[in-house]
């Protein structure tokens, strides 16, 4: 789970969920193509995309507070995605 003031990700068995300004979307796992992941520019957000199976593209940002988090966050990722969704 990555959290800022307005933003959120949730990677669990369900799937992915992207909370934006107290909007949510859900993607379970038979809908998803793929899930992408990287730092922003500035080195302070998480930046994270789901691919839906008919190529739909849909991102999620959240800000690391502290800075450090973000390392954090970008650690576990790979892992969690792994267990959740593995490939093959």
């Amino acid at each position: 789970m990555a959290v800022d003031r307005r933003n959120s990700i949730v990677v669990d068995a369900e799937g992915v969920t992207f909370e934006i300004n107290d909007i949510s979307a859900d993607f379970p796992w038979p809908e998803i193509r793929s899930v992408h992941y990287k730092p922003g520019p500035s080195g302070r957000h998480l930046m994270m995309a789901v691919v839906h199976l008919d190529g739909t593209f849909y991102e999620c940002v959240v800000e690391a507070k502290p800075r450090t988090r973000l390392t954090e966050w970008l650690a576990h990722l790979g892992a969690v995605l792994g267990h959740y969704r593995p490939m093959g």
